[in-house]
């Protein structure tokens, strides 16, 4: 690790120049592949500018990297299959696979991680939903492409069944009973092929389908928080992982169900850049080098909230009369309705004192 490298980032938005800045930091040389060359990585580092898909381009992103990365799951996994010289990818291809695909998602979750799910059945067509009870919820979600809400049905009554029947006959899906939680949490953890490490519980508040406040540590009990945990850990071994994985889960009273996985940091871990000794940049930085991990310090309870598109005039306000909160901002060029354009993280022990954007603070 002690001489410079260069890392290949596939994928030029916030994640990826997050990573790249903590690469930076390390003393390494980073190059992003990216469709647009203006995009959030080219602040920080040189870019190829190529469709994700482009097998040239991957490539040439191989042919001058001795590690490889991506931060977001839509990549194309043939294509690097094509490309990657032995060890270029730590974290393989077959976890891109695995989260790529809702289907494939549950089968590895619940028969080979054997951790707890809500209730599921694979949908090829309309014929599978006409037998479900509606007498409960469900929602149903195709099994690939599917972001922020998109691709998604709820179902809670007869009259939801004509949009769903018309998903379900568009694409492979997922139906997934409603779970009666308490929270919502997820588990950042990264690995270096042999070793793990893990950051606290982290609460998410979600609106609209988009993530919109996360509180950490999570208000849960000591024992959940050990669970969710444990949990994570026992997903990232099974997965040999490298690099930072983030599991979401739902908490209910007495129980931690696992809903999906992300191979990348995460949004609800932003918090970790000030919040922790290490961030999930950081360790995921660290593990696709396959270098030691560090232990896991959270410095004082913390708050992060996203800035969308239509919270940026609001955000900077904010900032300016709170000066000890952190303001991120990707370096979008658009702010569009909904787009993630940043977020701010502050510390504080009264989670619920620190207001969303959008909710009272959005003018």
């Amino acid at each position: 690790m002690s001489s410079t490298k260069t890392i290949g980032i596939i994928g030029g938005g916030q994640l990826g120049q997050m990573m790249a800045i903590s690469a930076i930091y390390m003393g390494h040389k980073v190059i992003t592949l990216d469709p647009a060359s203006d995009c959030p990585s080219s602040r920080v580092s040189e870019v190829i500018a190529a469709p994700y898909d482009d097998v040239d381009a991957l490539r040439q992103l191989a042919d001058h990297c001795d590690v490889l990365t991506y931060e977001f799951e839509n990549v194309d996994a043939d294509g690097l299959d094509a490309v990657i010289k032995d060890g270029q990818l730590p974290q393989g291809t077959e976890l891109l696979r695995i989260s790529q695909n809702r289907i494939f998602e549950k089968d590895f979750l619940s028969n080979k991680a054997q951790v707890t799910v809500a209730p599921y059945k694979v949908v090829t067509s309309s014929l599978d939903l006409e037998d479900i009870d509606l007498s409960k919820n469900y929602v149903l979600k195709t099994a690939t492409g599917g972001y922020d809400g998109h691709g998604q049905k709820v179902i809670t009554s007869a009259e939801d069944l004509e949009e769903a029947n018309a998903l379900a006959n568009s694409a492979e899906c997922v139906l997934e009973e409603f779970v009666n939680f308490d929270l919502e949490i997820s588990v950042i953890v990264s690995g270096n092929g042999k070793d793990v490490t893990v950051f606290p519980v982290q609460e998410n508040i979600h609106r609209n389908n988009i993530l919109s406040k996360t509180i950490v540590p999570a208000r849960i009990s000591d024992r959940l928080a050990d669970r969710a945990k444990a949990i994570a850990v026992k997903i990232a071994e099974q997965l040999n992982l490298s690099g930072t994985l983030c599991v979401e889960m739902f908490a209910t009273a007495d129980d931690i169900i696992v809903n999906e996985i992300a191979p990348r940091p995460h949004n609800s871990g932003h918090y970790s850049i000030e919040a922790c000794d290490f961030s999930q940049f950081d360790t995921h930085i660290l593990g696709v080098f396959g270098a030691p991990l560090p232990a896991i310090n959270l410095h004082e309870p913390a708050v992060m909230l996203n800035v969308l598109g239509q919270h940026v005039e609001a955000a900077e306000r904010y900032v300016t009369e709170n000066p000890s909160a952190h303001l991120h901002m990707y370096g979008k060029l658009e702010a569009k309705h909904n787009r993630k354009m940043g977020h701010v993280t502050l510390f504080s022990n009264e989670p619920d004192n620190v207001v969303e954007f959008g909710k009272g603070i959005d003018f």
